[in-house]
C-alpha cells in the first residue's frame, strides 16, 4: 500500500466520488459563467453593455465568500461532511434551474441572481471540500490527494470555460436552450454521484453556530492566523490566487494584442489558458514524487522561485508587439518566440501548482480537525479579497492616471508583459519575506535538495508514529554528520534536534541547523553551562508542544554498531514529569549510513579525514529510517530499554 500511486485513489470510494463531485462543480461554475458570456454576443447587446456584465459578473459570483464564509466555515465543522455535499449539491440543482429559466427566457437579471447564488453555494461547499481530504486519506496521501484535487480543479475550469464558451457557437439558435440544459445536468449529476461518498464524522458536532458574519468573520480569521506556519502557508495560498488572477485576466488581451491573434477570436486565448491549466495540473502531480509521499514544504520555495523564473522569461521572450498578427495557433508556435512563451505559460502553471500543493497539504495537516473547517473559511476570506485586489490592482498599473476629486494621480500605465515582468518581481519579493518570516520553508528545500539529490530516502512507519500535533521526544541511533538532516526530510513536522555543539557548528551545514532552531550542547565536563543551557532549551520546547530530536549515544559511532545510551533521556521525560507532562516518546532506526561518506567508517579503517571525504562509491544509495510504535506511557522508561528497540529498528542494516 504504501507504494502506491496517487492515481490508485481514484479506484477507492473513499476518494473517486468526492473527487468527481468537486470536479463537476468546478466545470459547471465556468459553463454557467462562460454561458453568461456567449448569451451576451448571442443577444447582440452593445459593446458597453457587455462590459459592464462581464465586470458584474465576478464580483456577484465573488461577494458571497465575504458575506457568507464564517458561517459556512461553521456550518461544515458542525455538520457530517458527506450529508453537507449532499446538501450543497441539491442547492446547485435549485440554483442551476433558475439559471436554466434566466437562459430560456433570455433574462440577464435573473442570470446575475443565480450568479450571486452559485457563489453562495460555492462558499458553502468550500470549507469541506478541504477539510475532507485528512479524514479520508492517509498522511503519507495527503500530498497526492491534494494533487489529484488541484488538478481536477485546473483542468474542469478550463474545459468549462471551453465549453461555455462553444454552447451557442454549436448549438445555434437553440443555444439558450443547450446553455440551460448543460448546466442543470450537470448539477443532477454532481448531486447523483455525491450520495456514493462514505459518510464523514463531523469535526465539532457540538459547536454553537453564530449567524452574525461580521464578528465570526474576524474569528475564523484570528483562527487561521494562530500557527505561525499555517499563518503563512494560508498567506501563499492567497498568493498563488493573487498571481493567478493578474496572470488569467490579462491572457484575452494578451493573446489578441501580444501574441498576434485574431481579433475577437478566443482560439489563441484560450490555448494561452489551456498551457497555463495543464501547466498547473501536471505541477499539481508532480508533488508527490518530489515531496516521496510526504508533507513537503520545502517544495514550496522551489516552485515560488520557479514562477518568477517563468515570469521574467515570458517578458523577455516578447516584451512589445508581435511581428506578425491575424495568427493561428500554428502559426503562432511558427513565428519567432512562439514556442518560448508556450514553455513559458506552461512553466508558470507547473510551478504555480508545485507551490501550491504543499501548502493546502500543510495547512490540512497542522490544523486540528475540529478546527479545520473554519481554518478553510478563513482562507477564503483571504482568498476573496486577494482576487479582488488583483483584479483591480491589474486595471489600475496599465492606466496612465486616474482623476479624483479634480486632482489627477498618475499610475504607471504598464504593458501587459510589463504587468508579468512586474508580477515576477513581486513573486520574487513576497516569496523572500514569507521565507524570511517562517526560515522552516527554506530550512526544508535545502534538506530536501541535500539528502534526495544524494540518496534515495525511504520511510517505514514514520507518519503514522508521530503525534499529528503536541509534544513528543524522538531518539535514534546516531550514525553520520547527515543525521539531523535526513530524519528532518522524513518526519512530516518541524523538529528540534539536540546536536553536539561541533556538529552543529560544520560551514555550510550551520545556516540550516541554526534555522532549523537545533540546540548544541556539549559534555558536563567540556562544557556544563552549555549543557544546562541544552536540557533548559529542550524543556521549554516540549511545554510548548514541540518536537524534540535526540541521540542518546552522545556521539558518531565508530565501528557501526550502536553504542550505549546516556541518561540524557531519562533526564528530559524526568523534567517533563516534574512539570505534570507526560511525553511520548518515538524510537527510530537509521539504516544503510555506516557506507556513507558522512560517518566515520573511514577512520575506523585508520584511512583519515581525507579518505571519508571520497566522492560515495554508491551516488543515491538507498537508506531507511524506521520508526517503532510510540510510546505513549513513559513512567519509567529508561535509556536501556529504548537502546533496545532501536537496536531491534536498526537489525544488521548499518
Amino acid at each position: 500500500m504504501a507504494g502506491q500511486s496517487q492515481f490508485a485513489l481514484l479506484r477507492q470510494r473513499r476518494f473517486l466520488p468526492y473527487f468527481t463531485v468537486q470536479a463537476l462543480g468546478a466545470f459547471n461554475d465556468n459553463v454557467y459563467r462562460q454561458s453568461i458570456i456567449a448569451l451576451l454576443f448571442f443577444l447582440g447587446v452593445s459593446t458597453a453593455e457587455r462590459t459592464l456584465y462581464t465586470n458584474l459578473a465576478p464580483a456577484l459570483f465573488i461577494l458571497p465568500y465575504f458575506l457568507f464564509s464564517a458561517i459556512a466555515g461553521q456550518i461544515a465543522e458542525k455538520l457530517e461532511k458527506h450529508r453537507l455535499i449532499v446538501i450543497t449539491t441539491t442547492m446547485e440543482i435549485v440554483i442551476m434551474s433558475v439559471a436554466a429559466a434566466g437562459f430560456l427566457l433570455e433574462n440577464m437579471p435573473l442570470l446575475l441572481v443565480a450568479l450571486f447564488l452559485t457563489g453562495m453555494q460555492s462558499t458553502l461547499f468550500g470549507p469541506v471540500k478541504y477539510s475532507i481530504l485528512p479524514s479520508v486519506l492517509r498522511p503519507e496521501e495527503l500530498t497526492g490527494g491534494n494533487g489529484l484535487v488541484e488538478m481536477g480543479t485546473s483542468i474542469a475550469i478550463l474545459v468549462g470555460m471551453i465549453y461555455g464558451g462553444l454552447v451557442f457557437k454549436l448549438a445555434g439558435s437553440y443555444g439558450p436552450e443547450a446553455a440551460a440544459l448543460s448546466v442543470v445536468t450537470l448539477a443532477v449529476a454532481g448531486n447523483v454521484v455525491a450520495r456514493l461518498i462514505p459518510k464523514v464524522d463531523a469535526g465539532a458536532p457540538a459547536l454553537e453556530v453564530n449567524w452574525n458574519p461580521i464578528p465570526e468573520s474576524r474569528a475564523v480569521l484570528r483562527l487561521a492566523r494562530r500557527q505561525l506556519a499555517v499563518r503563512n502557508a494560508i498567506l501563499g495560498v492567497s498568493w498563488f490566487w493573487f498571481v493567478g488572477t493578474v496572470l488569467t485576466a490579462q491572457l484575452p488581451t494578451y493573446a489578441e494584442v501580444y501574441l498576434g491573434g485574431v481579433v475577437n477570436d478566443t482560439a489563441l486565448y484560450i490555448f494561452a489558458l489551456a498551457l497555463f491549466s495543464v501547466g498547473v495540473g501536471v505541477g499539481s502531480l508532480l508533488c508527490e514524487k518530489l515531496s516521496a509521499r510526504t508533507v513537503e514544504i520545502g517544495l514550496v520555495p522551489l516552485g515560488a522561485f520557479g514562477i518568477t523564473a517563468f515570469l521574467l522569461d515570458l517578458y523577455l521572450a516578447r516584451p512589445g508587439l508581435p511581428p506578425a498578427t491575424g495568427l493561428t495557433i500554428a502559426q503562432f508556435l511558427q513565428a519567432p518566440g512562439g514556442w518560448r512563451i508556450a514553455i513559458d505559460l506552461t512553466g508558470i502553471g507547473l510551478f504555480t501548482g508545485v507551490f501550491v500543493v504543499p501548502l493546502f497539504a500543510l495547512i490540512q495537516s497542522r490544523t486540528p480537525k475540529s478546527e479545520l473547517s473554519r481554518v478553510i473559511a478563513g482562507l477564503n476570506i483571504q482568498n476573496s479579497l486577494f482576487i479582488v485586489t488583483a483584479a483591480v490592482l491589474g486595471v489600475l498599473v496599465q492606466m496612465d492616471g486616474v482623476t479624483v476629486a479634480g486632482l489627477r494621480i498618475p499610475l504607471p500605465g504598464l504593458s501587459i508583459p510589463q504587468v508579468f515582468l512586474a508580477l515576477g518581481i513581486a513573486n520574487l519579493l513576497v516569496a523572500i519575506w514569507i521565507f524570511t518570516l517562517v526560515p522552516e520553508f527554506l530550512m526544508r528545500l535545502a534538506s530536501m535538495l541535500l539528502v534526495r539529490t544524494l540518496y534515495r530516502l525511504r520511510e517505514r512507519d514514520v507518519d503514522p508514529a508521530i503525534p499529528a500535533d503536541g509534544p513528543a521526544l524522538i531518539v535514534c541511533n546516531h550514525v553520520s554528520y547527515m543525521d539531523a538532516l535526513i530524519l528532518a526530510a522524513a518526519i512530516p513536522r518541524p523538529v528540534r534536534f539536540v546536536m553536539y555543539h561541533r556538529i552543529f557548528a560544520i560551514p555550510g551545514l550551520r545556516w540550516i541547523f541554526r534555522h532549523a532552531k537545533a540546540i548544541p550542547i556539549a559534555g558536563a565536563k567540556e562544557d556544563p553551562v552549555l549543557m544546562q543551557k541544552a536540557f533548559d532549551a529542550i524543556d521549554a520546547a516540549l511545554a510548548d508542544g514541540e518536537l524534540i530530536g535526540i541521540f542518546p549515544e552522545g556521539q558518531l559511532t565508530r565501528d557501526g554498531g550502536i553504542g550505549p545510551f546516556k541518561s540524557g533521556v531519562e533526564r528530559i521525560l524526568a523534567r517533563a514529569a516534574e512539570r505534570g507532562q507526560t511525553v511520548p516518546v518515538v524510537p527510530m532506526a537509521l539504516r544503510g549510513m555506516w557506507a556513507s561518506m558522512w560517518s566515520r567508517r573511514a577512520d575506523a579503517a585508520g584511512a583519515g579525514r581525507l579518505a571519508r571525504m571520497r566522492v560515495p562509491r554508491r551516488f543515491r544509495a538507498r537508506i531507511d529510517v524506521v520508526a517503532g510504535p510510540r510510546i505513549d506511557d513513559t513512567a519509567g522508561l529508561g535509556a536501556a530499554t529504548l537502546e533496545t528497540q532501536v537496536r531491534s529498528l536498526r537489525g544488521d542494516a548499518a
